[in-house]
């Protein structure tokens, strides 16, 4: 399993950066992985909403499912896709950061399934720079700062 996690200190309002975080559409703004994201149930983020977030793997594209599982506004949200090669659950949380804003912290996990497990351990440090470049936009997004964990 590979994780990686970043607390974001943002001057958003707490419910204003659930609002954007909650809502995946967002993601292909800060995230050099994403190429697009289309909303395939709901109306932005909410507790019944589904995502088909097409990654970049390589010179490939993957079309990834993303299904709210927890939605609890206006401080978490965790989203999980599966497919044949890969489960992804990213956990959101938004806590108020008095006399600033905001922290989000976003958590990823992502694990390879079945059989594959086996490079596992290529995984982690693939997605170390993967999580990398998406923290670095992620940050540029919210005017924020990256907040040493």
């Amino acid at each position: 399993m590979a994780r990686y996690t970043i607390t974001v200190r943002t001057p958003r309002a707490p419910h204003d950066a659930f609002s954007y975080m909650a809502d995946l559409r967002n993601f292909a703004a800060w995230d050099p992985g994403v190429k697009r994201v289309t909303q395939v149930e709901g109306s932005g983020g909410g507790p019944l909403a589904k995502f088909d977030v097409v990654v970049a793997t390589g010179s490939r594209e993957m079309t990834l499912r993303y299904v709210t599982r927890q939605y609890q506004e206006p401080r978490l949200v965790v989203i999980e896709a599966r497919s044949r090669v890969l489960t992804s659950i990213d956990r959101i949380s938004i806590d108020a950061d008095p006399g600033f804003g905001s922290l989000i912290t976003y958590d990823a996990e992502l694990r390879l399934n079945g059989p594959l497990q086996i490079v596992d351990c290529l995984l982690k440090r693939m997605f170390m720079r993967i999580g990398d470049r998406a923290a670095r936009g992620l940050i540029g997004a919210l005017d924020g700062a990256a907040v040493a964990s």
